[in-house]
């Protein structure tokens, strides 16, 4: 079995690793630091599943999974985020993810995870399969929270902003102009029914949306 593991973080990527070895020693684990390694190396090779962090440095690990999904449909993809599961975890699912986890489970849990993904399953913890499980008996336009009435992009412009990033900076990262940036902030403010730049860092941070 061959599993990429794609985290900004040389640390977490040989802590994950580790564990995984301890458990599965056959695996053969490659360590990539970007998406657009990911992205060129599932272009490339033959994975048998891909672990994505979620926040990259140069792509929002989001837009990653939907280009992997594009090109190879069929690989598993399991979400290591350092973001609660009730933040992203419904987007990645829907984006064709296997499986999401967050950076503070347990190391077992991540095995776990692997395993079952391996023999073909989908992985989420008990508590995302009870909300998911709630989310059948509310109507579609329901949104449990302010900030998921956001889209993908506008939830991550969010992110950053609430990160300190300025809009140069945004726009740097996400490949977009200072324009289309200020368009999204326009749109958040208008979402979330706030006034001012402050007052989304605020709400970042309260939603613990940022870094």
């Amino acid at each position: 079995m061959k599993i990429l593991l794609v985290d900004d973080h040389a640390l977490v990527r040989r802590g994950v690793a580790h564990v995984l070895r301890e458990d599965l020693p056959d695996l053969t684990i490659v360590e990539k630091g970007t998406a657009q390694d990911a992205i060129e190396a599932t272009q490339t090779t033959s994975w048998d599943l891909v672990i994505l962090d979620i926040n990259l440095p140069d792509k929002s690990g989001l837009d990653a999974l939907k280009d992997i999904k594009r090109v190879c449909p069929d690989l598993p993809v399991l979400i290591l985020s350092l973001y609660p599961e009730a933040h992203y975890a419904r987007r990645a699912l829907k984006a064709g993810a296997s499986g999401y986890l967050t950076k503070d489970s347990a190391p077992e849990e991540v095995t776990t995870a692997v395993k079952r993904i391996l023999q073909g399953g989908r992985y989420v913890s008990a508590a995302l399969a009870e909300q998911l499980a709630a989310d059948l008996g509310t109507t579609s336009g329901e949104a449990r929270e302010p900030h998921e009435m956001l889209s993908d992009r506008e939830l991550e412009v969010l992110r950053l902003i609430g990160s300190g990033n300025t809009p140069t900076e945004i726009a740097e990262q996400l490949t977009l102009s200072i324009k289309t940036v200020s368009t999204y902030r326009a749109r958040i403010l208008e979402k979330l029914s706030l006034r001012t730049t402050a007052e989304l860092i605020r709400f970042a941070v309260d939603h613990q949306l940022a870094k």
